[in-house]
């Protein structure tokens, strides 16, 4: 399994709170996009879940694809990093999340003209908002688990 991801530093967490900040009408405006269905929203959330390896959003939001219709066994295989049960309509903005969480949110220039191409810039727009978001509560939830296996002495608290 991967290392958790959390923040290099408390400027980057400074920066992230900054950015959700600054962008919170973007957001809204994202979490209401018709353009983005909430189970294709839930498969994003998943896609840089898988990357960044929390065990809190992987449950919140497996809950929230199962309430979409996205099966368990679909779900299961998104944060397992696959993405082979998944419409292949929205395979490339998979694989692009999955891009953006590994690439610590710099996606480089071949990917971001992939969805531009399939998507168009106001989707690309929000689904790097999401990004934004999900990393946040990602980051957030692993720096909870590396406090509370500190203050156990190190005992690794199992999902």
């Amino acid at each position: 399994m991967a290392k958790k991801r959390t923040f290099r530093s408390f400027g980057q967490f400074w920066q992230e709170l900054f950015f959700i900040f600054k962008n919170r009408k973007q957001i809204r405006s994202a979490m209401r996009n018709s353009h983005i269905s909430l189970a294709f929203r839930e498969r994003l959330m998943l896609a840089v879940t898988s990357v960044n390896d929390c065990r809190y959003c992987s449950y919140y939001h497996t809950q929230l694809a199962l309430q979409e219709g996205i099966s368990g066994d679909e779900a299961s295989k998104l944060l397992q990093g696959s993405f082979e049960n998944c419409p292949p309509e929205e395979a490339p903005a998979l694989l692009y999340a999955q891009h953006w969480a590994e690439s610590d949110g710099n996606p480089n220039s071949e990917a971001v003209g992939r969805i531009i191409d399939n998507y168009g810039e106001q989707t690309l727009h929000d689904i790097d908002i999401l990004l934004h978001m999900i990393r946040m509560g990602n980051y957030m939830g692993n720096a909870v688990d590396i406090i509370r296996e500190r203050l156990t002495f190190r005992k690794k608290h199992h999902r």
